[in-house]
């Protein structure tokens, strides 16, 4: 029978840590994610479907006037990237070590990135005029905070309707900071722990922890929040205000704005 690969190495073994590496959350609205049901949306507005672009224009226009305000706000900088091959961490590890690591928003990253959209469309055989799923490109803002829990974090915004939010945090860096508040001695190589001073204390409950508490609070990001969504269109649910994503708040529009109110 073949033995499990910790105990063939067991003599080289320290000790084995469960605990999540990188997670990443996908946010959007589910009324308007989809284009039946952005379709419906602009008919309950009043806004014809060929003026679509008009319309998600003015909102792209608004997200990047906001992402300017929160840069300036915040004494950070806009960086626009235009080749693929720069690693955007490489780019914030320099920010990093010139700042350090407190918390707050430390740079914000612009590319142009492959994004969802729709696209108007009138079939001549049912006489009906809706939106179709299309696909493009859009620029995309990387917001990089410092969060006092989770270490560094970012939050995904793309500029063109349907808005779909990524938030990404690291498994790794949660547990490097509770063990740094806790006194414990570690090394780290990149993404691994190469030495824990006390395995017991953070083998087996470390994923738990993360997964009881943490995963919870950021998996209700306010996603699309950014926007201006707020319970005009009945998505009071996915609000939530939590201390893991406080960093992210300064995103928000005024209250009650409204995707609509364009």
């Amino acid at each position: 029978m073949t033995k499990a690969l910790v105990d063939r190495y067991d003599d080289r073994i320290a000790g084995v840590l469960s605990c999540y590496d990188r997670v990443v959350i996908t946010g959007t609205l589910p009324t308007l994610c989809y284009a039946d049901g952005m379709t419906r949306f602009l008919y309950a507005k009043n806004v014809r479907i060929f003026d679509y672009p008009e319309f998600a224009s003015k909102l792209r226009d608004r997200v990047r006037e906001r992402a300017a305000a929160v840069a300036a706000e915040s004494g950070a900088t806009i960086e626009h990237i235009t080749k693929s091959h720069v690693r955007k961490e490489a780019v914030v590890a320099k920010v990093l070590d010139a700042r350090g690591d407190h918390p707050g928003l430390v740079h914000v990253i612009s590319a142009m990135e492959a994004c969802n959209a729709y696209k108007p469309w009138h079939d001549k055989q049912t006489h009906k005029t809706f939106l179709k799923p299309d696909s493009g490109k859009c620029l995309h803002y990387y917001f990089y905070f410092m969060n006092d829990e989770l270490g560094l974090v970012y939050l995904r915004v793309p500029t063109w309707a349907p808005f779909r939010l990524q938030f990404y945090c690291n498994g790794h860096s949660w547990l490097a900071r509770r063990m740094t508040a806790e006194g414990i001695g570690f090394t780290a190589a990149d993404n691994a722990f190469v030495r824990i001073d006390d395995w017991p204390r953070h083998q087996p409950e470390a994923a738990d922890k993360f997964a009881r508490r943490e995963l919870r609070q950021i998996r209700a990001l306010l996603f699309l929040r950014a926007l201006g969504v707020d319970r005009v269109h009945h998505e009071a649910g996915l609000h939530g205000h939590h201390r893991a994503v406080a960093r992210i708040h300064p995103l928000h529009l005024s209250r009650d704005e409204a995707i609509g109110h364009v």
